[in-house]
């Protein structure tokens, strides 16, 4: 199920790697940002629907987690690899997730499912039967922008495992107080849905980034 044709994941060098890795739906890719020998866990990180791992949460988390012993491993969906502008199906980008799980899982490290939006959807609806530790979700869709009637909060719900809810604080597809009581959640002031700031916020992306950041590595470092 797993073609290693590019490197040969996460390593012990604490170099980046790139994976290649054959799904039934296409092919994936992995991008290993590793945290070498100290490394005490794998966080898997997919992506949105409307971007790819460039986003820039994604690539502070890459940037920071690694010396926190930390593993990050940046998943590409078969979709975005052949270039293709929109998403799938949800069926179809959890069978991708669930097929490519087993690289995840090679560096022999607990693994904590994540992604951001409709990433965070697919860690949340696979995590429980894939044997992640946890999930972390990065600006997750509560709902579709104007229509609080069409909640997702089930999914975070369903995802049966500790979750980290890191969203921003004017994301239109869900405020902060919008979650349900008891959601850990963590806000980025200010932010919107891709963690983009007004020119009036009172802070920088570089502070934005590091809440997000700071959070996470809190996060994982209680257990």
């Amino acid at each position: 199920m797993n073609g290693h044709k590019d490197g040969d994941g996460a390593g012990q060098d604490g170099k980046q790697r790139v994976e290649k890795v054959a799904t039934p739906v296409g092919e994936a890719r992995i991008t290993w940002h590793p945290a070498g020998r100290k490394a005490h866990t794998v966080l898997a990180l997919g992506h949105g629907a409307g971007g790819g791992i460039e986003a820039r949460d994604l690539r502070a988390l890459a940037a920071a987690l690694p010396a926190e012993g930390v593993t990050v491993a940046l998943v590409e969906q078969p979709w975005r690899v052949a270039g293709k502008k929109v998403a799938p199906a949800p069926r179809t980008l959890d069978a991708a997730w669930s097929a490519l799980w087993p690289a995840l899982t090679l560096p022999g490290l607990p693994v904590v499912a994540g992604g951001r939006s409709a990433g965070a959807r697919v860690a949340c609806r696979t995590a429980g039967e894939l044997g992640a530790q946890a999930v972390l979700a990065l600006s997750f869709p509560l709902h579709p922008p104007g229509k609080p009637e069409k909640s997702r909060a089930d999914e975070l719900a369903g995802a049966g495992l500790p979750v980290l809810v890191v969203q921003g604080g004017r994301d239109p597809f869900g405020r902060p107080a919008e979650f349900p009581e008891g959601t850990s959640l963590v806000e980025v002031p200010y932010a919107d849905h891709g963690f983009a700031l007004p020119k009036s916020a009172a802070l920088t992306e570089e502070e934005a980034m590091g809440v997000v950041t700071g959070a996470v590595t809190r996060w994982l470092a209680g257990g």
